[in-house]
Parts: C-alpha cells; sequence; structure tokens
C-alpha cells in the first residue's frame, strides 16, 4: 500500500471517529407503539379528539397510538410526565386550550410550560356551548341571565376542574352577564354534564364536540353559542354576542405536544402525519360532525399561538381573579 492511500484511510477512519453515533444509524420513527397522554378523563373533549385523530394517525405511522388518560390538577399531571419523557416521539400529549392557563393558575409547576414542551401543530378548534337541562325551563339566554340576577349567588355552573379551559369561558361568560353564581369544579366534563342533565347545576359552558351528541338527542338545549358567528351544526342557535353579551365568546382548541429537544428528524415525520391524518376525509368527517374544525397548523405558527396564549390568558386569570382552591 503507497503512503499516499495509507494517509487517506488514516484521515477516514479519524474523521468517522469524530462523528457522533447517531450519525451512522437512527432507529426509523417510530418503532414500538407510541402512547398519547390525555391528561383529562375518558370522554372529555380532548380525550375524543385524540382518539379520532389517534386512530388515522397510527395508520401513517405503522405503530399504535395508545390513548392514556391521566387526569388530575388541570391537566398538569399527565402533561408532567410527558416533560419528563425521552425525546424519541414515543410520549406525547394531547392536551386542550386549558394548557396555556396553567402556568397562571399553578406557580409551583414542576415545568416550564414554554420550554419543557414542543409544540407540534394544533388538532381541532370548536366553539364553546352554553348548556341546560331542558327541565330547568330557561327559554334564551337572557332568561338565564334575568333569573341569575334575580336571586345572586344561588345558580351554579360547572366546569371539567379548577383552571380549566371551561372554568375560564365561564368566568368570561360571568363578568360579560354581570351576574353571581357559584362555580362548582369536577374531574373532568363527563361528571360535570352528568349533573347538568339531572338538574344540580344550573348552566355547563363547554366545547361543541362533546355536547352536539346529547343536545340532538334532547337530553341538553343549547341557550348559546360561545363564538364570534353560529355553529354550522346548530344554525338555530345564537351567539353569546347576538344575545347581548359581547366578550364571552373564546375559542377551544386541541393540540398535540412533545417532550423537549426532539431531534428534527423525529419532529419533522411526527408532524407531517399528523397533519396527513388532520386532512384524511374520515378525520374531516368525524371532527365536522362534532362542530370540531380540523387545525393543522405549521410548527412555528402553532408555537407562536401557544406562547401568546400563554400570555394572553395569564391577564384574563388575573383581571377574573380566577384562584384554585387550597
Amino acid at each position: 500500500m503507497d503512503i499516499h492511500r495509507r494517509r487517506l484511510l488514516q484521515l477516514a477512519a479519524g474523521g468517522a471517529a469524530a462523528l457522533p453515533a447517531t450519525a451512522f444509524a437512527q432507529p426509523t420513527y417510530p418503532n414500538q407503539p407510541v402512547r398519547v397522554i390525555v391528561p383529562f378523563t375518558a370522554g372529555s373533549t380532548t380525550d375524543v379528539v385524540a382518539r379520532i385523530v389517534g386512530e388515522r394517525l397510527e395508520a401513517y405511522l405503522g405503530h399504535p397510538c395508545v390513548v392514556d388518560n391521566k387526569p388530575g390538577a388541570g391537566g398538569t399531571v399527565g402533561a408532567a410526565q410527558v416533560a419528563s419523557s425521552a425525546p424519541d416521539g414515543h410520549t406525547l400529549l394531547v392536551h386542550s386550550s386549558g394548557h396555556v392557563a396553567n402556568a397562571a393558575l399553578y406557580p409551583a409547576l414542576k415545568y416550564d410550560t414554554l420550554k419543557d414542551f414542543t409544540p407540534v401543530t394544533m388538532l381541532a378548534s370548536m366553539p364553546n356551548v352554553l348548556v341546560v337541562a331542558p327541565n330547568k325551563g330557561f327559554t334564551s339566554l337572557q332568561d338565564l341571565v334575568r333569573k341569575a340576577k334575580a336571586e345572586p349567588g344561588k345558580f351554579l355552573y360547572g366546569s371539567s376542574g379548577n383552571g380549566s379551559g371551561s372554568h375560564i369561558a365561564g368566568e368570561k361568560f360571568r363578568i360579560a352577564a354581570g351576574i353571581q353564581v357559584a362555580h362548582v369544579p369536577y374531574r373532568g366534563t363527563p361528571q360535570a354534564l352528568s349533573d347538568v342533565m339531572g338538574g344540580r347545576l344550573d348552566w355547563f359552558l363547554l366545547p361543541l364536540a362533546v355536547a352536539t351528541p346529547l343536545i340532538k338527542g334532547g337530553k341538553l338545549t343549547a341557550l348559546a353559542i360561545g363564538a364570534s358567528a353560529r355553529s354550522p351544526v346548530f344554525p338555530d342557535v345564537p351567539t353569546t354576542t347576538e344575545c347581548g353579551f359581547g366578550g364571552a365568546d373564546q375559542t377551544f382548541w386541541v393540540g398535540l405536544f412533545a417532550p423537549p429537544r426532539m431531534p428534527d428528524a423525529v419532529l419533522g415525520r411526527l408532524h407531517a402525519e399528523t397533519l396527513k391524518a388532520l386532512h384524511s376525509p374520515e378525520v374531516r368527517t368525524r371532527l365536522e360532525g362534532l362542530g370540531a374544525d380540523p387545525a393543522p397548523m405549521p410548527l412555528q405558527q402553532f408555537a407562536r399561538l401557544v406562547r401568546e396564549e400563554t400570555a394572553a390568558t395569564a391577564a384574563l386569570i388575573k383581571q377574573a381573579g380566577i384562584k384554585l382552591d387550597a
């Protein structure tokens, strides 16, 4: 072997030794089932969206997407598990817009909302709807407000938990309507809905996706849509603004997050396949049937939205005086 060839081989060997191990071989993502943590109970809006999208996503990823419900503390219990998970794309978080409120609600959080998650994409957005039991006898939203003002502090409204999206939406409506009502937090949406239908709660302002089948089935009455425009699912139901309560509307959304420091290749595939799932006719039809709009977003756009809404929601919480029970 001549000296020039020997020198080239030495240089090649030295260069290869300097490269990180990941430069030689990265396992194909995913290479095992993907665990999707939903920090709320089964049957909640976030859970329903996660399952609809997850069923299609697993077909594109080639591995099961297993939903794991980890409710508690406004979604912070499940979120904390994802924040500390390995950034390999096999543990993900599907959270609601309540995620951006938790930094202002829980000063002793074990994670940083902005630094300890990788926003992947919004999955779906939907308006809130104010529902009551048919036997309550409310004829309109104005009728409910009029009766609540006549008996300050007597009426009860529910939410899926202290600091949850439905709690914040409820407080926005309370302020806009100028009424004094008591807030009753639950550990999830299904329990609150059960008490609304049973007449133990006077009203509940929650995402349309979960309420839709109960409204269509006659178990709940929709008095108003908490959005700037009427829903095509219930075109005869007025908005809160139309009813005279401007400023009460709030969009509820569900988004996909991953742990921090995700490798670009893994994040890129996860984002691309999730967008494919959201654009699929099956997913679009199922979400739209619930009153939810598929909401695929570029990585940077969703990250920016999370930053902006974290700041805006903190200001709202301060204005409304929302505090968690000790």
